[in-house]
């Protein structure tokens, strides 16, 4: 009596690229982001600021905005950082290469990085990020001054992602796929499922 065959199985491998390729790669990722960059006037539609009306909403707007404006509000925290290292032109070199690496290695990398025929795990790029950032702080002298700027960044976004109102913001089909490819993160959840183009509305 034979024996049924077992169930096929799929085997995913991933092609090792080179370094210079990976960044490219991470370089392209990051240019394409800017594609679901909102228009400035967006953010400051008249009438679409209201307090919310319980916790609940607060934090389901707090969510939506931050995902829908996340690369405008990634741009004003960067720009307040900079500006709080504008006296340093030092500080403002450390400031943006250890950013640009940030972007590269970590935010916007979707491949393996090899580095002399050894692959780099995620979390070993983590920790050498964090090493270079510690560094970086350290050696620019200003530490204070950055912590400062960024923080005052990031509640600027934080108040504008919980005033404004996020009823009816409209999500593209092209975004859609930067979410799909991983680059773009879809984390806050923001982002319905649909198939009938044209665009999703975040509720």
């Amino acid at each position: 009596m034979s024996h049924p065959p077992p169930p096929s199985t799929t085997t995913y491998t991933t092609i090792p690229i080179s370094a210079g390729d990976v960044i490219s790669r991470s370089l392209q990722n990051f240019t394409s982001s800017f594609s679901i960059l909102r228009p400035w006037p967006e953010l400051f539609t008249s009438g679409s600021f209201t307090r919310p009306d319980s916790f609940a909403t607060a934090l389901t707007q707090l969510r939506a905005n931050f995902h829908y404006f996340r690369v405008n509000y990634l741009i004003i925290i960067s720009a307040c950082g900079a500006l709080s290292l504008i006296g340093s032109p030092v500080s403002l070199l450390i400031f943006a290469s250890v950013l640009s690496l940030w972007l590269l290695l970590y935010f916007f990398r979707e491949d393996p990085l090899v580095l002399w025929g050894y692959d780099v795990s995620d979390r070993l790029v983590l920790i050498g990020l964090i090493l270079v950032s510690v560094l970086g702080v350290w050696l620019s002298e200003s530490d204070w001054n950055l912590v400062w700027g960024v923080l005052i960044g990031f509640l600027v976004c934080a108040a504008h992602a919980f005033l404004r109102n996020s009823d009816g913001l409209l999500v593209a089909d092209e975004e859609a796929a930067l979410v799909g490819s991983g680059y773009v993160s879809g984390s806050y959840g923001a982002l319905s499922a649909s198939g009938d183009g044209g665009g999703q509305f975040i509720k």
